[in-house]
């Protein structure tokens, strides 16, 4: 069936302009009628039943229904809100007050004595219930099938009815496509200001992410609007709220959580400490929301008595409407529970409140309760199946019928005004958006998302106009990078937007962060004094830290944090004992700026000698903090996280096929400490002091399963490989076919392969023995040994561990590259920085690895 035609307004007015009484589905289209009259009228003209009967607007019944039961019953807030809404809702379906009860479900005692306060309430429904119209008058009935039971109750036994459809068929206007909610609001703003306002209507649904978005930019462009948000989306009734609630969140809610409430009243915490939790933190701007809590869940506090108080936090701002709401729900004056705080949200996120509106602006219509829509521009925004009206199952409701009522309404709806834009998006977060269920009925061609029905792409313009702040910017010249840390350097690879964002957007302190600073500071201590620490001491160290880590960690997880903390602390114990540097490099005179909680916790003084050693490399582009400078050859990281093996650091600092996971740490503080000892072998040791946390537990570790080790080697890979050196490693200790072959040719024999062919450039196995290298290789051997199987086999060993050296080491020719590569980023990070580009989502990458991004909702496809 396609979409019907409805009639007009004044084609309406025409059918009914000689009735006495005119009675219509909804009061917009009652209004508008009753301003159409052309002649005298005395009394009403047009009008819904329920404002005929209780000459007033319709009131929220089962509000009322649910004070009466609260107060005058032993029901509960929840049972009473049920009851009263059934009740109310089946009196509307039946036209009988006491309907209900004919229903075996709700056939006893607690439901009879609830319809007994309810038939007697001074509500519409029972007006409805007491008046009839006079047989006399002439009565002219609009949208009887949209009429319920009750209202069709008023009927005098003689009236006429007027369709409100045309035979004819609606000429929908074509879906504007948009690709995101924000254009479709910035489309909606381009149209109106505050002189046009009350000619546009916006249709949507209230609980859709429309409706805060159309309301804050309403708000924001100064363009007054009603119909939009109630008592509850009041920014002081919503925060008041959310304050009760905090209270009894328990000692492990995060400041994160309650940093909205926080900026409301102008008392937010600094972003550091987001991460942490309130009730341990150690920052005195939440002293104050501490101190609260404490009182409610003491019991100081009346409802009447904390709204005060949040009062004042608004600098005495006056809530009145709020302290009504309390005295007439009967809680003012009782002590604020948990309890009755889920009595009080229940009851805001049920009922709508009364609040006075002033009707002016852009009109905001529900799309689910509106029908007839009184403004010559209407806007309809989303259409999706969050548009479908569910029929409730109740089973005085047939639930044909009301689909039919819903189908109708909805046909209705989409006809207002005297132009009509719908606005569309097919897909949201990459899945393709379901049109309302009711098109599906009226469109005589099958879809099943908005770009298989007639649409039109709409790309939002920017005009020079609307950018106000383009008139007023100066250049400025941007600070010029020297140097650029590995994590930095790892984010820029990955994605250079994330690291744009990372440096102007702050971030809080994390847990990990937190703790791997401890061990770091342990790590330090230790190395300048062994001595203090015996084994007694490292229950008493665990406990130091998780002091250390209270406002992070939930108290229930403190006992496996404290096993952590043993394990990580024995084994950089038992690494360092293993590894201790030179004593004659420590110098322990001079305590170091930063702080150092063993440092503190022991009274003793670490210097500024090889632990923790910060470098600023501007000849070489590169800067950062060396956690241990073991000896000039090696240098030591700690790590918390899980153990990478030598082939995973080396693969993911690759600059010719980039990882997925880049880091860089290896590489460039190894490219740092050659130029201090140019022509050394050196090499870079990560610790991994809780990857055997489970062998510390059962007694079994081993601190080798906590150990990477990459080499640097200061020569070239390729001459590397052709000296004797590792001619004689593979002889000595590689493979059993490996070994036998080469033992069986001389060094020359070797030596030559390299000399008849090139090394091809890859670090796959495969790719190097199928090479012409690997060819020569293999014919070589077999000319000096003979063509066995075991020599083919050995060759084919001896190569796979020629890549294995490959790709669990650095050579000079690989940190040359390196270092230019560093260079080539800093050159273009600056461009970048001096606005000769923006910062891309990715670029040395197809694609950024998300899951180590830091800001994803700030990173916008599409070119934006």
């Amino acid at each position: 069936m396609p979409i019907q035609q409805a009639k007009s307004l004044p084609a309406l007015y025409d059918d009914v302009k000689g009735y006495d009484l005119v009675l219509v589905p909804d009061a917009p289209l009652a209004s508008a009628l009753s301003r159409q009259l052309d002649r005298p009228h005395l009394g009403t003209f047009a009008t819904t039943p329920r404002r005929l009967a209780a000459g007033r607007r319709e009131q929220v019944e089962e509000r009322t229904a649910f004070l009466e039961l609260l107060h005058k019953t032993d029901l509960s807030w929840k049972q009473a809100a049920y009851l009263g809404e059934e009740i109310i809702h089946c009196w509307e379906y039946t036209a009988q007050p006491d309907g209900i009860l004919e229903y075996d479900q709700f056939d006893n005692a607690a439901v009879e004595q609830a319809v007994e306060h309810v038939r007697h309430l001074d509500t519409t429904s029972r007006y409805l219930t007491d008046h009839e119209i006079d047989e006399t008058t002439d009565l002219a009935v609009i949208g009887y099938p949209q009429l319920t039971e009750l209202e069709r109750s008023i009927l005098p036994s003689d009236y006429d009815t007027v369709d409100r459809f045309t035979d004819g068929k609606f000429d929908q206007p074509p879906f504007s496509l948009f690709d995101t909610s924000a254009d479709i609001i910035n489309a909606i703003l381009s149209t109106i200001d505050e002189q046009t306002a009350d000619e546009v209507a916006i249709v949507l649904d209230a609980g859709s992410e429309f409706s805060p978005l159309i309301e804050s930019a309403l708000d924001a462009a100064d363009i007054p609007f009603y119909g939009g948000p109630g008592f509850l989306d009041e920014p002081d009734h919503r925060a008041f709220l959310q304050l009760l609630r905090i209270a009894f969140r328990g000692n492990d809610v995060r400041v994160s959580d309650v940093q909205p409430v926080l900026q409301h009243v102008g008392r937010e915490v600094d972003t550091d400490h987001e991460e942490k939790r309130l009730h341990r933190l150690d920052a005195p701007e939440g002293d104050w929301l501490i101190d609260w809590c404490n009182s409610v869940e003491a019991g100081d506090l009346t409802f009447e008595t904390a709204l005060e108080e949040y009062e004042a936090l608004l600098d005495d701002t006056e809530l009145r409407a709020f302290h009504e709401e309390l005295e007439t729900l009967g809680l003012a004056s009782q002590t604020v529970t948990e309890a009755r705080v889920d009595d009080l949200a229940f009851y805001l996120q049920s009922y709508e409140v009364p609040i006075d509106r002033e009707n002016e602006g852009v009109l905001l219509a529900d799309a689910k309760s509106a029908t007839h829509v009184d403004r010559p521009l209407v806007f309809y925004i989303g259409l999706d199946d969050d548009w479908t009206r569910t029929p409730p199952r109740r089973p005085w409701v047939d639930r044909e019928t009301e689909f039919d009522r819903h189908l109708r309404q909805f046909q209705l709806l989409l006809q207002n005004g005297a132009s009509q834009y719908y606005l569309i998006r097919d897909t949201v977060g990459g899945s393709p958006v379901t049109p309302c269920l009711y098109f599906e009925e009226l469109l005589e061609e099958s879809y099943s998302r908005f770009a298989d029905l007639s649409t039109e792409r709409y790309i939002t313009q920017e005009s020079p106009s609307e950018k106000p702040f383009e008139a007023e910017s100066r250049p400025v010249s941007a600070t010029e990078l020297t140097t650029i840390s590995q994590s930095s350097l790892s984010t820029y690879v990955n994605s250079p937007r994330d690291y744009f964002f990372d440096r102007i957007v702050d971030s809080p302190d994390k847990d990990y962060f937190r703790e791997g600073n401890l061990f770091h500071e342990f790590a330090e201590f230790y190395v300048h004094h062994p001595d203090a620490v015996s084994a007694e001491d490292i229950d008493d160290l665990a406990e130091l830290m998780v002091a250390e880590m209270e406002p992070f960690v939930r108290d229930i997880d403190e006992r496996v944090h404290r096993t952590r903390y043993r394990a990580g602390l024995q084994n950089i114990i038992s690494f360092l004992d293993r590894h201790a540097p030179d004593s004659d490099q420590l110098a322990i005179n001079s305590r170091r700026r930063e702080e150092n909680a063993f440092a503190e916790h022991f009274d003793r003084a670490v210097g500024a000698d090889i632990s923790e050693q910060w470098f600023d490399n501007e000849d070489l582009g590169a800067k950062g903090k060396i956690d241990l400078v073991a000896s000039s050859h090696r240098l030591v990281d700690y790590k918390s996280g899980s153990k990478k093996s030598a082939t995973q650091v080396v693969k993911n600092s690759s600059i010719d096929d980039i990882s997925d996971t880049p880091n860089f740490q290896a590489i460039l503080y190894l490219a740092h400490q050659r130029t201090k000892h140019p022509n050394e072998q050196l090499e870079f040791v990560f610790v991994h002091f809780l990857e055997n946390l489970d062998d510390i537990v059962q007694g079994s570790a081993n601190l080798d399963d906590t150990l990477t080790t990459v080499q640097y080697y200061p020569i070239p890979y390729v001459e590397y490989i052709a000296s004797e050196e590792t001619y004689e490693q593979l002889r000595d200790e590689g493979s059993n076919d490996c070994q036998k072959t080469l033992s069986k040719s001389s060094y020359e024999d070797y030596a030559a392969v390299f000399e008849d062919s090139d090394f091809p450039a890859t670090r796959d196995r495969d790719e190097l023995i199928e090479s012409e290298f690997g060819r020569v290789f293999t014919s070589k051997m077999k000319d000096v040994v003979g063509d066995y199987k075991y020599v083919e086999n050995g060759c084919k060993q001896a190569m796979r561990d020629l890549m294995r050296i490959r790709n669990r080491n650095y050579f000079e020719d690989e940190l040359d590259a390196f270092e230019e590569f560093i260079r080539e980023r800093l050159q273009e990070l600056n461009a970048r920085r001096a606005g000769e580009g923006r910062f891309p989502i990715a670029d040395l990458v197809d694609e950024p690895n998300y899951r180590r991004v830091n800001h994803r909702d700030l990173l916008l496809e599409d070119g934006r």
